[in-house]
């Protein structure tokens, strides 16, 4: 699509999260195990087949992420001038 449409882009990504209050040592926790699995060669290789990248964050890039993406694709819906039904 991107060679018809310069600037063409389609993606999506999972994530991880936890309520807002959780304790700061659980989410550091989560955080770590989380990464640790994906540094794992047989879930990066299992990603890869699938066409999958691994984007391992601390929780405080990952809200910034969040947040980038959020600010992108609103940009994207409302030049579009979709509204919900």
């Amino acid at each position: 699509m991107a060679e018809f449409l310069p600037g063409y882009e389609a993606s999506f990504w999972y994530g991880v999260g936890v309520p807002k209050n959780t304790p700061a040592e659980i989410v550091d926790k989560l955080n770590e195990a989380i990464n640790a699995g994906l540094a794992k060669p047989t879930i990066k290789a299992r990603l890869a087949d699938l066409g999958g990248v691994p984007m391992p964050m601390s929780p405080a890039e990952f809200g910034k992420f969040i947040a980038d993406e959020t600010e992108k694709w609103a940009k994207v819906v409302k030049f579009s001038g979709a509204k919900p039904d």
